[in-house]
């Protein structure tokens, strides 16, 4: 029985990642905002945050719009809207026009 050995499933996941960091680097200046929660990573063009009480302690409801998800495993990374509810940190920047930035955990090395 034929099947991925395991280098092959490591090529595979390098080439998948390598190939999102392209799209990622090819679309980024379309987009207004990093966003960053701690499950994922997106790009977005509206982003609305707000901080909801929730008897002691507050969550945050994030909502946006025109989205790309950092997401290797998703064949259509582009989400016409997204909204995430989290009680950890949620870190929004938005970009200047030439700003180019990577996830936090993807560091490229060769």
């Amino acid at each position: 029985m034929g099947g991925m050995n395991e280098d092959d499933l490591d090529d595979y996941e390098r080439e998948a990642e390598l190939s999102l960091f392209r799209e990622y680097r090819d679309i980024v200046g379309q987009f207004r905002y990093v966003v960053e929660t701690e499950r994922r990573f997106y790009l977005a063009n509206e982003v609305d945050l707000k901080q909801q009480n929730a008897g002691s302690d507050f969550y945050f409801e994030l909502s946006m719009s025109d989205v790309w998800v950092w997401d290797v495993y998703r064949a259509d990374r582009f989400v016409k809207s997204v909204r995430v509810l989290t009680f950890k940190d949620v870190n929004v920047e938005e970009l200047s026009a030439r700003e180019f930035k990577l996830p936090q955990e993807l560091s490229i090395e060769d």
